[in-house]
């Protein structure tokens, strides 16, 4: 297993060892001893997926303390253009963002910690994303931050998505305040 930072403290991009041969492959997409080993220690309380036509936008999600989640995320089928900004106010990258392509050829995933606003943009059909959750989803805290606020200057690569009514009435960044420290 590859882990790699990516310069926002926490965030790390995973990259799984695989093995294939002629019959297909196989690899372990979460192993505790070796995360632990690699300094992520974390209990997963949920596991969560979602399937998407092309086009499809989700985000940006996140869930208030003490409901707060991390998240590792991969896609089983398909891809997509996955994208977190940084909620935690002590951090040099807050309010800023990190995106990334995983897919199901690449067999990539990305450890999300707690503290991050979340989303991501199928780029294809059919897409398949799984995601592994160190709390359990709490209505009451959940907040969304609107995907397309210009003082996040997220470059989605795709115009007009396919977004919920949730998702569309979403606030803005300006006068967001942040529960994470």
């Amino acid at each position: 297993m590859k882990i790699t930072k990516t310069g926002f403290n926490g965030l790390v991009v995973v990259q799984p060892q695989v093995f294939e041969d002629k019959r297909g492959y196989f690899f372990e997409s979460w192993n505790k001893i070796k995360f632990e080993e690699s300094g992520l220690g974390m209990d997963f309380l949920q596991d969560n997926q979602s399937l998407s036509g092309k086009g499809v936008l989700r985000g940006l999600h996140y869930q208030c303390p003490p409901w707060e989640q991390g998240k590792l995320v991969r896609v089983i089928n398909g891809s997509v253009l996955d994208v977190v900004v940084d909620l935690r106010k002590s951090e040099s990258t807050f309010g800023k963002h990190f995106k990334i392509q995983l897919s199901a050829q690449k067999k990539n995933m990305l450890w999300i910690p707690p503290g991050f606003a979340h989303g991501f943009l199928t780029l294809e059909e059919n897409t398949l994303f799984f995601y592994k959750c160190t709390q359990v989803y709490n209505r009451e805290s959940e907040g969304c931050i609107a995907w397309n606020d210009p003082l996040l200057n997220i470059d989605w690569e795709m115009e007009n998505p396919l977004v919920s009514d949730k998702d569309s009435n979403a606030p803005g960044f300006h006068g967001f305040e942040s529960p994470f420290a």
